[in-house]
């Protein structure tokens, strides 16, 4: 059977852009708009064969700085990927995600190495909005954000088309991991970080595979340091040892838990709590009581404690009733230790760049007379 015809352009906002046009001098009368210019640079980057690539960090655990990224170690990240799901020429890929960090340029990599026709858009809620109503694809990536607003919008029939579906970037709430539920097509939350490439592992969240437990894409090897925390080294990362933040339970040498940051760890009066497993416990206890909202959990300077477990709530306070209420399930399924001893309310939750939680910036806007208590 004869290889499909290799793409030969890729849409972008609805306009089509040849590679050869890309390769030469951007056409001062193309009327692009910044993020268009900036999507075209990596591709012209890319097809011109550059060997380096500068990189910035999402920052949500911390400043945000400028890596160097070798065309090696984007080039197989692209290559597991692709040889995971089975990419081809002519499949054809949505990138929605922000083409300047790493999760959007790694789609535009996938498609440009893979040879699939690439459909790229400017980030949106609901990227397929965007779209015209009978625009298919067989490969997408989204923010869990991204997937909860197509979802709402009742496109399921055109994601279950789709052959493989990403969604990474913040962790997936379980109203939302509920409603994936619905989808027959395979639904994988990502691990990765931008020194890795993106995501070098994935965790199936639907269907009879789905799994509590992350698998590392093959070649890659995984080990833990001394704090328990995941090692990770192969050509996505120029053969270097990556040491994360991350602690996890080591299953076996493909598979692990994941159970949270060290740097998210509350020492409250000599207990170490991990934050995320709070996290967990109070979004679904807040679906319970019908009151879904964005939340985390961190330590509050305490005089007697150090650090005191607080909650910080998206939105207005909760009715007296309910948080009682709260506090109750929160004791049902938490140690004492761990029971959030206050509750903070934010109207609005601050995000970096790359619309990730920025739990700094929220902690200080908490501690506004404005943010409420």
């Amino acid at each position: 059977m004869p290889s499909p015809n290799l793409p030969t352009s890729l849409l972008l906002n609805g306009r089509e852009f040849s590679y050869d046009a890309i390769r030469q001098t951007p056409d001062p009368a193309a009327s692009l708009n910044g993020y268009e210019a900036k999507v075209l640079e990596l591709v012209q980057q890319w097809l011109l064969g550059a060997q380096e690539f500068g990189q910035r960090t999402s920052g949500s655990t911390g400043e945000p700085q400028v890596i160097t990224l070798t065309r090696r170690q984007l080039a197989a990240s692209a290559a597991r990927t692709g040889d995971y799901f089975d990419l081809g020429p002519g499949d054809r890929a949505l990138v929605c995600l922000n083409c300047e960090f790493i999760g959007g340029k790694m789609m535009v990599v996938r498609g440009l190495e893979r040879h699939l026709r690439l459909t790229i858009v400017e980030p949106h809620a609901d990227p397929l909005a965007e779209l015209p109503a009978g625009a298919e694809f067989d490969f997408a990536a989204f923010v869990p954000l991204q997937l909860r607003a197509v979802l709402a919008a009742g496109r399921t029939a055109q994601l279950n088309k789709m052959r493989a579906i990403l969604v990474g970037g913040a962790g997936v709430e379980s109203s939302l991991l509920a409603e994936i539920q619905q989808l027959t097509v395979p639904v994988y939350l990502t691990y990765g970080m931008t020194e890795t490439a993106s995501h070098v592992a994935l965790r199936r969240l639907n269907g009879p595979a789905a799994s509590g437990y992350y698998r590392v894409l093959p070649g890659l090897h995984l080990g833990q340091d001394a704090r328990g925390c995941l090692t990770v080294r192969g050509d996505v990362t120029n053969d270097e040892l990556i040491v994360t933040n991350d602690r996890i339970a080591l299953l076996d040498k493909h598979t692990f838990d994941w159970l949270g940051r060290v740097d998210f760890i509350i020492n409250s009066g000599g207990v170490k709590v991990q934050a995320e497993k709070v996290e967990l416990v109070l979004d679904v206890a807040l679906a319970e009581l019908g009151e879904p909202r964005r939340t985390f959990v961190a330590g509050r300077p305490d005089e007697r404690l150090g650090q005191a477990v607080t909650a910080y709530l998206e939105g207005p306070p909760l009715p007296a009733t309910a948080e009682q209420r709260l506090r109750a399930l929160l004791a049902e399924q938490l140690d004492k230790y761990e029971v959030p001893r206050a509750f903070h309310y934010v109207p609005a939750f601050a995000a970096t760049a790359s619309g990730k939680l920025d739990r700094g910036a929220t902690l200080r806007r908490a501690e506004t007379p404005t943010a409420g208590q």
